[in-house]
């Protein structure tokens, strides 16, 4: 008797997962994981440039193809592959291959990784830029973080990337979601039906390793990857205002930033004298998060959930953060470390928890109790497979339910089909 045919699964990414440079990239790795522990055929595609930390998805047995924009060989390429579930890494994605996959493979269960909500995060970003030109204070920044989710959605609505954003959304079958509070967002703000949306944070293994002691410990320590604009507008903060408040109170303090892709303007930042070292990438993170005392993460925008943070309570070091960087990661939980509105609320709780070793172990314990709660692989890995099994089980009649999202579909191939015609009448009208 033949064995039943392995899933198949085709992953189109924005860029080739690079999971030692950012969190988003790591994300997709685990959910590679998740797939290939089911025995499932993976397929990764993407028509991004590899990037010099690119992981080696062929050494795990995962095929990697490179696909190319506004290229119709795709059609043979998906056609040919045929797949089960095609997911795609971030809603850019969708936009462009998915119509194809539409028109190719009606019946693949579409799925869309989105990280994080970019329409939120840009919003916000404009939100920082407006407030920096209104006022010079660069310290209290209490009122960025209050907004309900109303005037979050105020804030987005109008901008055409959310309305690219939320359309690619409900043009596909599940999304995954890496934030509860996106979730929450998403439903209540923008109605989209909850059966569309699935709950996938940061998955990780459990804790196995004993922490280096208070004692062995020393420095400050930030890291992110320097393209992603949260990240940047967090270093230049700590350079011009966090940074010299925490060294008013510790005159020794060392803060070392490490950082993917590290441009020049931030290299221009580093300053032994200051006790500020851009340290560029590293090699492994969770070595340099294990031996610093404290974790800063100074986030004015941002969206989703910090994968530094994630790392941070995994080599139990406590961090300091601010509610954009704590924001759906904790649910009613104690914090592992402090979150503040400005920059001397920061530094006065990266101080404390630097010299009081008692409050510094609290911390670490919040996040252990933190991980084990919410960030489990073997609790959220089962729970994505059975519903995306649930989802192909479904299909037809969750199809029929988002009536908007088919309609949506529809359009989108009519019109890419109806654009290839014109194209094709225009030139045999000029040849």
């Amino acid at each position: 008797m033949s064995q039943p045919r392995a899933t198949k699964v085709l992953v189109i990414g924005y860029v080739w997962p690079e999971p030692r440079s950012s969190a988003a990239s790591g994300h997709v790795m685990q959910i590679l994981e998740t797939f290939l522990q089911q025995g499932w055929d993976i397929t990764f595609s993407s028509p991004a440039g590899v990037g010099e930390h690119k992981a080696d998805l062929a050494e795990l047995g995962i095929r990697e193809v490179p696909i190319e924009l506004n290229n119709s060989s795709f059609d043979t390429f998906v056609s040919d592959l045929a797949p089960d579930i095609v997911l795609f890494d971030q809603f850019m994605m969708e936009e462009q291959f998915g119509w194809r996959v539409e028109k190719h493979c009606p019946d693949a269960l579409r799925v869309l990784e989105t990280s994080d909500l970019q329409s939120l995060r840009h919003a916000r970003h404009q939100r920082l830029k407006d407030r920096l030109k209104a006022s010079d204070d660069a310290n209290d920044f209490s009122e960025l973080f209050a907004p309900a989710l109303r005037e979050e959605f105020e804030l987005m609505a109008d901008t055409d990337l959310a309305k690219r954003e939320i359309a690619a959304l409900l043009r596909c079958d599940l999304n995954l979601m890496i934030s509860q509070v996106e979730i929450e967002l998403l439903i209540e703000q923008f109605k989209l039906p909850r059966q569309l949306l699935h709950w996938c944070p940061l998955m990780i293994d459990p804790l196995t390793q004993p922490f280096t002691p208070f004692e062995d410990r020393a420095h400050f320590l930030s890291i992110g990857n320097f393209r992603h604009a949260p990240n940047w507008d967090a270093v230049l903060w700590m350079k011009t205002t966090l940074w010299p408040l925490i060294r008013q109170q510790l005159p020794g303090a060392q803060l070392h930033i490490y950082g993917a892709y590290t441009p020049p303007k931030a290299t221009a930042l580093h300053n032994p004298s200051q006790g500020f070292h851009v340290m560029n990438w590293a090699e492994d993170a969770l070595q340099v998060m294990s031996a610093a005392r404290i974790c800063l993460a100074p986030l004015r925008f941002g969206a989703g959930i910090k994968g530094k943070i994630v790392d941070a309570m995994l080599c139990g070091t406590p961090n300091v953060t601010t509610p954009v960087g704590a924001e759906g990661m904790s649910g009613n939980m104690p914090w592992p470390g402090a979150i503040a509105e400005s920059a001397q609320s920061l530094a006065d709780a990266a101080v404390l928890l630097y010299q009081d070793k008692t409050q510094w172990t609290l911390a670490q314990t919040a996040g252990i109790k933190l991980l084990a709660d919410r960030y489990q692989q073997r609790v959220h890995g089962p729970a994505l497979i059975d519903r995306l099994t649930g989802c192909r089980e479904n299909l037809l009649k969750q199809r029929n339910d988002n009536f908007i999202g088919s309609m949506l579909r529809h359009h989108q191939h009519k019109s890419t089909q109806y654009m290839s015609q014109w194209i094709e009448e225009k030139n045999r009208n000029n040849g």
